[in-house]
């Protein structure tokens, strides 16, 4: 280009920082690994849906929709929710994960999106569907407009099934995820209560209704890792089953000499037993019990008059003596025929397997000839899976470490390029 033209020649020096500020832009603008959705941190924002955002985080669909984008959530308030939602999905022979997997549209639906419903309804896809759990189409739902502009959530099968209406919009991330309110829980097709009534209803899920509660994670973790929770489930189809829980703070409380987690595999089971009654007691018939010396779980694995509980009414609240500690009965979890729960404010630890010198100091007490090793035939205990509460947050831990491991790899990269530059820049 001749002189005349009026444009100056850019010198090499200007091309290369020209370009370091580029290469330096576009690092900024560089998206960091896509993390996905966090629903239950969406929902942190409305406690009107803290208990919804409680079961989500409580089964595997909150990780399930970490990976997704591009989804309609239909949220139920606290004050729509069963009692019990754990409970209420087992009465219609459904799992609460299945159910709440029934309320994730794998489409993102805005109001405006709901106002333009044709005559004949809209059909969208769950997670439900995903699952191959669901016959043909029935893990979809159809969206049909009701009266006064509202829009009902229904299942697709001809016959009259679960539905809820939409009581309007939560919040929403544009186009990734919209959360809407909706008046209930709702039932996938084939689970529904008018059916079950006719079939044995399914064992209550113990460590499941101690997840919905509050304050119960140690127990439940416990239970989850044990085989013991299969047995109390077996047992709730005789008699029927009454489950004392210590609660978080009791176990929080327990004293270092205690030592519970510390106990054999083979010995904590007796201890988790040690807190179940073979026979289904309301509060009302443990306050009038007539045998104050009840026999526990653990007594049937061992020998009679073993392993029991002084069950009794002190100042107006029910008392549980173990010989070693005394509890007492601080609220109603669970009671639903034939299975009752209910919070206790300490760890039942039996005479048995821990003595106490004095009230501020326990050691374990040596092993009774039932509980001997070498004496097998006097104890039916039988392998179990229990260990240590898991470690909730290790794979939060591993993403965590994965995901700084790629962003600092990505960032030692674009530095070692600019370095390079800036050494041209010397060199110019």
């Amino acid at each position: 280009m001749g002189r005349g033209s009026g444009a100056a020649p850019i010198s090499p020096r200007l091309a290369l920082e020209v370009a370091a500020l580029v290469l330096l832009a576009a690092a900024a603008a560089l998206p960091s690994p896509a993390a996905g959705i966090n629903v239950t941190a969406v929902l942190s924002a409305f406690p009107n849906f803290s208990d919804f955002a409680r079961l989500l985080a409580s089964t595997p669909v909150a990780a399930e929709l970490a990976g997704r984008s591009s989804l309609t959530l239909l949220a139920v308030p606290n004050a729509n929710l069963p009692q019990s939602p754990s409970a209420f999905a087992a009465g219609t022979g459904a799992d609460i994960a299945d159910v709440l997997r029934y309320h994730v549209l794998l489409e993102y639906l805005s109001p405006s999106d709901l106002a333009r419903l044709p005559a004949s309804g809209k059909l969208v896809t769950t997670l439900f569907q995903t699952t191959g759990r669901a016959p043909s189409d029935l893990g979809a739902v159809n969206l049909t407009s009701g009266a006064n502009s509202t829009v009902v959530v229904r299942s697709p099968a001809p016959s009259p099934g679960s539905n809820a209406t939409v009581l309007g919009p939560v919040t929403a991330v544009p186009y990734n995820l919209s959360v809407l309110a909706v008046g209930g829980l709702i039932v996938p097709s084939g689970f529904d209560l008018a059916a079950s009534e006719s079939r044995p209803p399914p064992p209550v899920n113990i460590t499941r209704v101690l997840t919905d509660a509050r304050g119960f994670n140690v127990a439940a973790s416990m239970l989850q890792a044990s085989g013991v929770v299969s047995e109390f489930e077996g047992d709730e189809r005789g008699a029927g089953i009454t489950v004392f829980v210590p609660t978080d703070d009791a176990f929080a409380g327990l004293p270092a000499t205690d030592r519970l987690q510390s106990l054999p595999a083979e010995r904590k089971a007796v201890v988790l037993r040690f807190h179940v009654l073979h026979s289904y007691y309301p509060l009302g018939s443990l306050e009038s019990i007539v045998n104050p010396v009840q026999p526990t779980l653990a007594t049937e694995y061992t020998e009679a008059g073993r392993f029991t509980l002084n069950i009794t009414r002190v100042n107006g609240s029910i008392a549980i003596d173990t010989g070693v500690v005394q509890a007492s009965i601080t609220r109603t979890v669970f009671d639903q025929n034939p299975v009752s729960v209910f919070a206790v404010s300490k760890v039942l630890l039996p005479k048995e397997m821990f003595s106490r010198s004095d009230p501020d100091s326990s050691a374990m007490a040596p092993p009774s000839t039932a509980m001997a090793p070498g004496n097998a035939g006097n104890e039916r205990t039988p392998q179990t899976r229990l260990s240590s509460p898991p470690d909730l947050h290790g794979e939060d831990s591993e993403s965590s470490a994965a995901l700084a491991t790629a962003k600092g790899t990505s960032w030692w990269c674009i530095g070692f390029m600019y370095l390079q530059l800036h050494l041209l820049l010397s060199l110019v």
